[in-house]
């Protein structure tokens, strides 16, 4: 059995007013999964998805990606592997045009010219974006900054893709393109949603958090008819299950 591309051991962590946001959660995900991460709100997720990618420290225990311990002499090399796209696009986009932002990662990977400008065009043109590059990012809608911010991403050519509530603020329009891109993705995809009905069209594999644990852990399909899991965790089963699928039985 290979070992998992991404790794939780134990992992805890508290705030400085001492709210304990993780209570040793542990879990490993395979290369190449789409695992969503759902749970009411104040449940864990993006403070667990800020450990995966090093922006905070455990306070007990660890994170593991591609065989490296996350740590401060591990950085580099684990934001080589993994790519974040933050639930609000404007914090990933600073710079003065489309093309500028898409570029950043890539030119301070210290890459050529010619490498930077390919990996640039090349990730505005999957998300559909080439034609926003002398755009500034504050004229853009929040759909177009969706994709930009992931087009930014996508440039540095990370392995692993984590998103934190990749959908939110999208119409339904720019919903669809999005999901739709992310179906073609060959990378490991680790999204933390409310969006239940996004998490039955793209994922193979459920995290279910609440008071910083992880409380289930399976497929959509064993995670949605669990009703009594979805109320005590603050969720519902996704619109389009709930017509089409009854409750698991209590006896089950």
């Amino acid at each position: 059995m290979t070992a998992p591309v991404v790794e939780a051991q134990a992992l805890s962590f508290a705030y400085p007013d001492g709210h304990r946001a993780l209570n040793g959660i542990s879990f490993g995900i395979e290369r190449g999964e789409s695992v969503a991460v759902i749970g009411g709100n104040g449940a864990g997720k993006s403070t667990l998805l800020l450990h995966l990618i090093g922006f905070l420290r455990p306070t007990s225990g660890c994170v593991r990606v591609g065989g490296f311990t996350v740590g401060r002499d591990t950085l580099t090399q684990v934001r080589r592997m993994m790519g974040m796209v933050f639930q609000d696009p404007d914090d990933q986009l600073f710079m003065s045009t489309v093309w500028d932002d898409v570029a950043f990662g890539p030119l301070n990977m210290g890459l050529s010219t010619e490498e930077v400008n390919m990996r640039a065009r090349e990730a505005l043109e999957v998300v559909g974006a080439s034609h926003l590059a002398a755009r500034p990012p504050y004229r853009l809608s929040g759909g177009e900054k969706r994709a930009v911010a992931i087009a930014g991403v996508l440039a540095m050519a990370p392995s692993i893709l984590i998103m934190d509530e990749p959908n939110d603020g999208l119409d339904p329009a720019a919903r669809r393109r999005l999901i739709k891109l992310l179906r073609g993705f060959a990378h490991t995809q680790i999204i933390a949603t409310h969006d239940l009905d996004l998490v039955l069209e793209l994922c193979s594999r459920v995290l279910v958090m609440h008071d910083g644990l992880v409380e289930a852990d399976g497929t959509p399909q064993e995670i949605f008819r669990d009703t009594a899991l979805l109320g005590r965790c603050r969720l519902e089963p996704p619109l389009c299950w709930q017509s089409i699928n009854p409750p698991m039985s209590q006896e089950a």
